[in-house]
């Protein structure tokens, strides 16, 4: 999320600058980003995490080669850093302090999740910030109507054969604690975990979308990658490297998908079960369990997503691959390092507890 070029892009719209995401103006000037730590950024934290929120503030924002002041969300020293960078406006309870902690606990930054996680928290930023195209709202508002239109009848309470495109407009409100009271009702769920699940719920929905996106790019960056050779000078720690690395990276990647599709059929099961069979207490089940499931199901998303972006972004199609032997190392060596499968067994039991 690359605050200064928003900030360039729309500062002169007046609805843009009533509403910032940040109030203090060099934290809205940032650029923050999901990054895998590395080796030696892992003794930054105190406990063991295999990612951080970074927050970047260049020093020259024109000229991002000038470099960067960062800190991590969460590193050892963090209220320290913070407080000498921003004095009171990043102290615990202060409204930014608020906005960063709510993009600290998403699995990444999608414009979707994002403005709908930040909304749930009566956060409410410019819409500039959040860079959706209407075109992906259409397309994803038709994808959640084909998804859940099943569902017209029972969640319109005393409205059978709602169409569902009211239905989705009830789903993807700001207040679906109103729009969706007779659901509520029939699942006996609190405010809060009816709250948790439909934000989830959202984030299904969104991430099926995202992975029937990702898929078809998923394969060509496949072929891509094990198809192309490397030029220039053969060292032998790269020429032992590469190969053996693209066959980890590839079943790696098919492992990831098939752990993404397992996460998202547990959806599918309880939703087929509250719409199909009549039994509302296993979507509940779902619903309780899903803010879990959706976490882990973003981190798996957004690794394959890393990987598909960084190959097209570096290797273009419409350009002939071409490449080093030590930079297709280095390359490698960070997908290796981000669709690591540590953990992939740890949703089973949720997943099991979410279809009863």
């Amino acid at each position: 999320m690359n605050l200064y070029d928003v900030h360039r892009r729309h500062c002169a719209v007046p609805a843009f600058e009533k509403a910032p995401l940040f109030k203090n103006r060099v934290l809205n000037r940032a650029i923050i980003l999901k990054h895998k730590l590395r080796g030696n950024e892992l003794e930054m934290f105190d406990s063991h995490v295999g990612s951080a929120t970074k927050v970047l503030l260049p020093i020259d924002a024109a000229d991002l080669r000038a470099g960067a002041h960062f800190f991590f969300v969460g590193q050892k020293d963090f209220e320290a850093v913070t407080e000498e960078a921003f004095g009171a406006d990043l102290r615990p309870g202060a409204r930014d302090r608020n906005v960063l902690d709510q993009i600290d606990q998403l699995p990444s930054l999608d414009p979707f999740l994002l403005r709908e996680y930040l909304r749930r928290s009566g956060i409410e930023p410019a819409r500039e910030y959040f860079n959706i195209s209407d075109a992906d709202v259409l397309n994803m508002q038709k994808f959640v109507q084909m998804d859940i239109q099943a569902l017209s009848t029972l969640s319109g309470g005393d409205q059978p054969g709602m169409p569902s495109g009211r239905l989705v407009d009830k789903l993807l409100s700001p207040r679906p604690e109103v729009d969706f009271g007779p659901l509520r009702e029939v699942l006996r769920l609190e405010d809060k975990q009816f709250l948790d699940g439909i934000f989830a719920w959202r984030g299904f929905l969104y991430y099926k979308w995202v992975l029937s996106d990702v898929m078809p790019r998923v394969d060509q960056t496949i072929k891509s990658m094990v198809s192309v050779t490397p030029r220039g000078v053969r060292d032998a720690e790269s020429a032992a490297y590469i190969p053996l690395a693209r066959a980890r990276i590839v079943a790696a990647v098919r492992e990831r998908i098939r752990a993404v599709q397992a996460t998202l059929s547990t959806y599918d099961r309880a939703f087929h079960a509250l719409t199909d069979d009549g039994k509302p207490g296993t979507f509940r089940d779902f619903l309780i369990e899903s803010p879990h499931l959706f976490m882990s199901l973003g981190q798996r998303l957004g690794a394959l997503q890393h990987i598909v972006s960084f190959w097209s972004y570096r290797f273009p199609r419409s350009k002939p691959v071409a490449v080093g032997y030590v930079d297709l190392m280095d390359i490698l060596m960070d997908f290796e390092d981000g669709i690591a499968l540590e953990g992939l067994e740890d949703d089973a039991p949720m997943m099991q507890r979410a279809v009863g």
